[in-house]
């Protein structure tokens, strides 16, 4: 693996508190039977499992407070490298509740902090001073209270006069907004694609089409993500599809954040998009084979990589597609 450097930007991080109990009871009292605590956001998520698959990177966002502390101290036992923009509130706290014997699982997010308009332009310039440049920057999630809802259009813009390509995934009004800027590389799962798209995506078909109909938006890579059924990857040249093999699920939280990091990893390194497609879904698979919110570990990356397919779709099948037959 090459030396690119991936930075990602998490404008609204968290800690999430993962509890784990032994059958969930609704109006009644519950003991929890393991507590743990992570560092959470999209962008530190995609940091993390970087790390964990040897490459270079560097989260950047706001943090505040003792929570705040927290995640630093967690993401510095971990060894990600971090570089936060200090804020006056208080970092958000997020609950993860599994339930150990259905594995169902609830999320309690936090809105996020207040950030301010000095302290949003403090970011800003740390941002525009990044060295060494990035090969990649991959940003993505909610934003807090106080953060301009066209962010991720100001990102993207700023980046490419800087000649930097970036990865966005986000959803609702932020996806709709970032999207305007022709990131790179762009991943929603199904039904925020059905959101951006204002359709619904009942089939293979549909979801080929709508990839096909991001990337005519300027995007030069679709990804839209389908769970156990893996991703669908356009361009205006090629469309593939790659599907990881069945796995029990212990916990998708993070899923989708360790298959930005393998399209990343891949990608960053100037690699094949059907090589990228196969880092992605086996991270991502990979991901949902471990508790709560601990993410991908190496060895079932390396374990799951030859079992993934990745496969090109036929053109005459695209045809049809884009004629609507």
């Amino acid at each position: 693996m090459k030396d690119a450097l991936i930075a990602t930007i998490t404008i609204n991080p968290s800690l999430d508190q993962h509890i784990t109990v032994d059958g969930l009871v609704i109006d009644g009292t519950n003991r929890w039977s393991r507590l743990h605590r992570y560092a959470g956001g999209k962008g530190i998520d995609v940091s993390r499992a970087i790390h964990k698959m040897g490459g270079r990177t560097i989260a950047y966002g706001f943090i505040g407070g003792p929570v705040g502390r927290a995640v630093e101290i967690l993401l510095d036992e971990e060894e990600v490298p971090f570089s936060f923009t200090p804020i006056e509130r208080e970092t958000r706290t997020n609950f993860i509740i599994t339930d150990s014997k259905s594995w169902r699982q609830t999320r309690i997010d936090a809105p996020g902090p207040h950030v301010s308009k000095s302290e949003f332009e403090r970011f800003q310039k740390k941002m525009r001073r990044i060295r060494p440049s990035p090969d990649l920057i991959v940003m993505g999630g909610s934003l807090p209270p106080g953060i301009p809802g066209n962010v991720y259009y100001s990102i993207i813009m700023e980046a490419k006069t800087f000649g930097v390509r970036t990865i966005l995934d986000s959803e609702s009004q932020w996806l709709v907004e970032g999207i305007k800027a022709k990131p790179y590389l762009v991943k929603p799962n199904v039904r925020e694609a059905e959101g951006l798209l204002g359709r619904e995506l009942a089939t293979e078909d549909d979801i080929i089409k709508a990839a096909l109909d991001i990337v005519d938006m300027g995007v030069e890579i679709a990804i839209i993500s389908r769970g156990k059924e893996g991703i669908i990857a356009a361009t205006d040249k090629e469309v593939l599809k790659a599907v990881p093999p069945e796995v029990k699920v212990k916990s998708a939280v993070g899923a989708g954040d360790c298959t930005i990091a393998g399209l990343a990893l891949k990608l960053a390194n100037e690699e094949s998009l059907s090589k990228a497609c196969r880092l992605a879904v086996a991270l991502g698979t990979a991901a949902v084979l471990t508790p709560g919110t601990e993410l991908a570990r190496k060895a079932d990356v390396e374990e799951l990589l030859p079992l993934v397919k990745v496969k090109r779709i036929n053109p005459n099948r695209l045809s049809q597609i884009i004629a609507g037959q």
